[in-house]
């Protein structure tokens, strides 16, 4: 099976602002780069990275953020209703935020890695396997 490794907005924002656990997301995308391992994020978390950016560093940073993921090849993976109904049924079930749940769904579905930092993802680590960036 080919590897591939779904980013969620937490691992993604560490890395883009130099936060901690930024260092494994880049050695995550520096071995994924150079051997065309898929780099996949979820379009709600995208939404969520782009609106946190806007609120906290204004437009010109949204866009670079934007720019940034498209530059490093990720693949945005859309939401149809299956993945709706999916991360409402892990919403129900666990109590992770609810793009979160998305994050989780799309990892799932496309036999992923989940890279993550969020320690939510520890209430449903034995759904999918996960890298941790801290």
């Amino acid at each position: 099976m080919k590897l591939r490794y779904l980013f969620d907005s937490h691992a993604l924002l560490a890395f883009f602002q130099k936060e901690e656990g930024a260092q494994v997301v880049a050695e995550i995308l520096g071995k994924a780069i150079p051997h065309d391992i898929e780099r996949l994020v979820c379009a709600i978390n995208v939404g969520e990275m782009l609106y946190l950016t806007k609120r906290r560093f204004g437009d010109q940073m949204k866009l670079q953020l934007l720019a940034k993921i498209q530059q490093l090849g990720f693949q945005i993976l859309s939401v149809p209703d299956s993945l709706v109904y999916q991360a409402a049924e892990i919403k129900a079930d666990y109590p992770i935020s609810y793009a979160d749940c998305f994050a989780l769904v799309c990892a799932i579905n496309s036999s992923a890695v989940l890279v993550t930092g969020d320690p939510e993802f520890k209430l449903v680590s034995h759904l999918a396997e996960i890298q941790w960036i801290r």
